[in-house]
């Protein structure tokens, strides 16, 4: 569901999830705070996923860049106990259809390392990307500078890094492409 104020208490709970998945993984994964995701929730730009007894299970935000010509969908983490249900991939779905409900004309992107998140983009329509083609909104980049990887990113003139970019531009869709017909 679009999380909602109620959903702020989960924020840290979030934040502690995606860090020790950084870990586990090995990877880098951008840190965010309490404090910023509480704006997401609250702005209305946020999916939470919930079991039925109030348990999380899951996350995913979006935020645009490039005076809403492009919109990020991130933090996409689902809790250990729930992984491997598909909960990815109904949060996923979630996400990409408020980010074209919010934004209709916006190219919708994501950068990730992980092959699961790659999968499921290549079956909502998106396509690997050089970054070249991403935001060059500089305030985007800066969400990576909490990353182990910044300094590669950063060397490389915000070019290339680690994770692999993805793209969803909707012109290259002759209809909106609805994530249940994947």
């Amino acid at each position: 569901m679009v999380a909602q104020k109620c959903h702020e208490k989960y924020a840290q709970e979030i934040c502690d999830e995606i860090y020790r998945s950084s870990l586990e993984r090995k990877t880098g994964i951008a840190k965010r705070t309490p404090e910023y995701l509480c704006e997401k929730i609250s702005a209305g730009k946020a999916v939470i996923a919930l079991t039925d007894e109030g348990e999380f299970a899951g996350f995913s935000y979006i935020e645009s860049w490039g005076g809403k010509s492009f919109v990020a969908n991130s933090g996409l983490i689902v809790a250990h106990k729930f992984r491997g249900m598909g909960v990815a991939k109904m949060i996923k779905k979630e996400t990409f259809i408020l980010s074209r409900r919010l934004f209709p004309d916006a190219k919708i992107f994501s950068i990730t390392t992980g092959a699961a998140v790659m999968k499921m983009n290549y079956e909502f329509g998106f396509r690997p990307v050089p970054y070249t083609e991403l935001t060059d909104d500089p305030e985007f980049w800066k969400g990576c500078q909490g990353c182990r990887h910044f300094d590669i990113l950063e060397s490389h003139d915000y070019k290339m890094c680690i994770c692999t970019g993805l793209l969803y531009d909707p012109r290259e869709h002759l209809e909106i492409h609805h994530p249940d017909e994947a």
